[in-house]
């Protein structure tokens, strides 16, 4: 398997996309995402990464650079994956310099899962990061296995760990193995909301009765109103700091 950016193969930018995924249905109805995300490629394609298998993609990684010291912005935001790809772009626009990098999403096709790509994948990261000046990689992490307990606060979660002193998390686990530094919770990160009709047709369920649901795939319960018909998801993810090294340091 070959890991190269875009901006090396950018004649496979449309290909990303050709993967076999797990992502929940709800979550390509984050609206930040549904604005933002398809253009990372095309815009920062320096920071984006594909992974081919001979003529097959078999993985993609996006980050992004944001200024982290502009007006009254803090490096590690509440509202993590969301907020940092609109300061990217919002920076990008004024012209701003970045000072920080943060990683967005690492994607591995289901055919190629447990082959240890996407630690491969986070190393890249970190190493097309520091090619462009970073001494940090920020990741605002998506633990894969807290949607087996949605309930679980995920301050409780991440400071969980095995006899070997890693993460019970297996993505976690990746990231510190990888020399990644847990440093605090985004409790905000992504946020969905929609009509109970929706909520219905993205994950089959009833959405009949007030309160929280547990939604396949979901970090957290979904909130579920049904007086006013809707539903909101409000996502927490893991901030993670990964220190890099540059050539010559």
């Amino acid at each position: 398997m070959v890991i190269t950016t875009l901006a090396e193969r950018p004649e496979l930018t449309p290909r990303i996309y050709e993967l076999s995924d797990t992502w929940p249905e709800f979550v390509f109805f984050e609206p930040v995402a549904g604005a933002l995300l398809g253009r990372v490629p095309e815009e920062f394609p320096e920071y984006c990464l594909v992974a081919t298998d001979g003529d097959r993609v078999v993985a993609r990684g996006f980050s992004v650079p944001f200024d982290a010291g502009f007006g009254r912005r803090t490096e590690l935001p509440d509202q993590g994956w969301d907020r940092v790809l609109l300061w990217a772009f919002s920076d990008q626009r004024s012209g701003r310099q970045p000072t920080s990098v943060s990683a967005l999403e690492i994607t591995v096709d289901t055919g190629y899962v447990g082959r240890g790509l996407s630690h491969r994948m986070l190393t890249a990261l970190r190493e097309a990061a520091a090619r462009q000046g970073h001494r940090e990689l920020l990741a605002p992490v998506r633990p894969n296995a807290k949607h087996l307990r949605p309930h679980l606060p995920m301050a409780e979660y991440v400071e969980e760990r095995r006899a070997d002193g890693l993460p019970t998390d297996p993505w976690l686990r990746v990231h510190v193995r990888a020399g990644g530094t847990v440093e605090r919770i985004a409790p905000a990160s992504m946020t969905v909301g929609g009509s109970l009709d929706q909520w219905r047709r993205w994950t089959g369920l009833p959405f009949d009765r007030d309160g929280a649901v547990a939604v396949p795939g979901a970090l957290a319960p979904v909130h579920c109103d049904t007086a006013h018909d809707q539903a909101v998801y409000v996502e927490p993810n893991v901030w993670v700091r990964h220190r890099l090294t540059r050539d010559g340091d």
